[in-house]
């Protein structure tokens, strides 16, 4: 039944898009009740806004450089989601960054260059960087130390488990990866069973595609949906230090 649905919504948005657009996703809006326990607290509206108002003046041009022939989407701000990475990177000042989903690497470099001086970024995926089509990644990136690859499937529970006593030190965790509504659940399963030592800012990509409607939904916990400040097809933002709703604990 979702998948008629879904052709049917691309097909009226495609038929009579409102503005001229190069892509299309069908999604749909949710109406959130005032007293529901994902609403957001007022440190993450701060965090959300000090985050945008930082955006602003952010300039990401080394990492655009590198992209070559393609469309510099690491500038274009709002509509995606670097410069307000970088934003959050600024004002949380993380010691650790987990970015699950290294794919081109245009999110590991932005992340990377606003780290704190004594911060790190591991980030993890099933393909290594180097093997990756279009990366933009080079070795001279991981010279330093502060940037780290996992090839490895967090998803799976026991190799979650390996790399636990890392992820319970993560100030901010990235997630985009494979958008296909079960693998994000397996992920914020894995989080339930970390005893984090500093509450986390998890931040999703693409909450507003059809796979992620019900994830995001279904997230009980403060929350903001930041697509306006970030990237075109959705970002949120999860306080994961807030305690979650009994129904899952």
């Amino acid at each position: 039944m979702a998948s008629v649905i879904e052709r049917l919504a691309l097909r009226l948005l495609l038929s009579r898009p409102p503005v001229r657009s190069r892509h299309a996703e069908p999604s749909m809006l949710f109406f959130v009740e005032p007293d529901a326990p994902s609403n957001p607290s007022p440190g993450l509206i701060e965090i959300a806004l000090a985050a945008a108002q930082a955006a602003l003046k952010i300039d990401l041009s080394d990492v655009g450089a590198r992209i070559g022939n393609g469309i510099d989407l690491v500038n274009i701000w709002p509509g995606e989601h670097y410069k307000l990475l970088a934003g959050l990177v600024s004002v949380l000042k993380p010691k650790l960054i987990v970015e699950i989903g290294t794919a081109t690497g245009s999110s590991a470099l932005t992340l990377k260059k606003f780290l704190p001086n004594d911060g790190r970024l591991v980030t993890f995926d099933i393909t290594p960087w180097a093997g990756y089509p279009g990366t933009i990644l080079a070795d001279t990136d991981f010279a330093d130390g502060s940037l780290q690859q996992y090839v490895d499937d967090i998803s799976q529970r026991d190799v979650f488990a390996r790399h636990k006593p890392l992820l319970t030190e993560a100030d901010l965790i990235f997630i985009d990866a494979a958008k296909d509504g079960v693998q994000e659940q397996l992920f914020l399963d894995n989080f339930e069973t970390v005893a984090f030592r500093r509450a986390p800012i998890l931040v999703f990509d693409d909450i507003r595609l059809w796979n992620m409607l019900r994830i995001w939904n279904d997230i009980r916990r403060s929350k903001i949906d930041l697509t306006s400040f970030g990237h075109w097809s959705g970002t949120g933002m999860v306080e994961w230090g807030c305690s979650p709703h009994p129904t899952q604990a």
